[in-house]
């Protein structure tokens, strides 16, 4: 329980410290809203109307450390602003049109390229010199050597325009209207089906050289020799001995992974035209949107962190070692 506490502590220093990075970084960028603001009403608004839009937005003339513990309070309130691309829509609401197709389709991608990829490996490591061990790594660690979304574009352009077999954008048809249905939850599905594929087939090679490598170290330790020669069956030995300590760095990795979910799969998103974070992180950046920013920033940032937080609970469970150290 202190190692968990003490690790909960860094993270929360962590926290901190990012969240004083987001509130400074983009008032490094050359230009500024305001800026933008002006060009974009010149002449239609009044300049009374424009000052009330610089101070609904924070773009306040208050000194800098002033805006930075309005912004500390804001945050944790909960209050992000309005977004200056999406006028006059919240931050939060916009953050949360996206959040949702966002993780739903990098999530879905990390989760079936983790779970595939440590059981390959496994096998790999198990089975040496068998078909799986022979082609497999090598031919998904070439796939993995192309950038994820040069094979979106391929994939699109041959299964998508070509071929037909599937949709070439979005999130699901025009045509439909959102609903907890058959016929919704399979458009939705057909529509992310090509996404996921080209992600999980551009990092499917790492997952399973990493499981495999470890494996064959742990494959060859004392307590898996002792655990063969008291007769216990292959299955325990590779399940409860060999992979439960092998899987410590893929699980690390696996965190990590899961902390980027939501800012990694930009490229991806873009290609497909999927309505997540990574086109409103774009649209913010072009329109110099420092409330949606640093809303989405926030978003990415404290998930990065609580995927690491998670990882180190998982650790404390698989590794006794932990417990003791503690």
């Amino acid at each position: 329980m202190r190692f968990v506490l003490r690790r909960l502590g860094f993270y929360l220093v962590a926290a901190w410290a990012a969240l004083t990075l987001n509130f400074f970084l983009p008032r490094l960028m050359p230009g500024d809203p305001a800026s933008a603001l002006f060009a974009r009403f010149a002449g239609r608004v009044s300049p009374e109307a424009l000052q009330a839009l610089r101070e609904t937005f924070g773009l306040t003339d208050a000194s800098i450390f002033s805006q930075y513990v309005t912004y500390l309070r804001h945050v944790l309130t909960g209050e992000f602003g309005i977004s200056v691309a999406y006028f006059p829509t919240p931050v939060s609401t916009v953050i949360g049109t996206g959040l949702f197709w966002t993780i739903f389709l990098a999530g879905s991608a990390v989760l079936v390229s983790f779970t595939l990829g440590t059981l390959l490996g496994i096998l790999a490591a198990w089975r040496r010199r068998g078909w799986v061990d022979t082609w497999l790594p090598s031919t998904f660690v070439f796939l993995g050597a192309f950038p994820y979304f040069w094979l979106a574009m391929v994939a699109l352009y041959v299964f998508g325009f070509l071929l037909g077999w599937f949709p070439l954008g979005h999130a699901y048809g025009d045509d439909l209207a959102p609903g907890f249905n058959l016929t919704f939850l399979t458009d939705v599905a057909r529509h992310a089906a090509l996404p996921i594929a080209t992600v999980v087939i551009a990092t499917l090679g790492g997952w399973l050289l990493t499981m495999r490598n470890t494996m064959i170290g742990v494959l060859g330790s004392d307590y898996v020799n002792l655990a063969r020669a008291k007769g216990l069956t292959p299955s325990r030995v590779v399940l409860r001995y060999a992979a439960r300590n092998a899987l410590l760095p893929s699980v690390t990795g696996f965190g990590m992974a899961l902390g980027y979910v939501l800012g990694g799969s930009l490229l991806t998103e873009i290609v497909f035209s999927y309505p997540g974070q990574g086109y409103l992180l774009v649209q913010a950046v072009r329109n110099q949107d420092y409330p949606l920013m640093q809303g989405i920033f926030l978003v990415i940032t404290l998930a990065v962190l609580g995927a690491n937080w998670l990882v180190d609970l998982v650790y404390v469970w698989l590794d006794p070692r932990t417990r003791e150290a503690s």
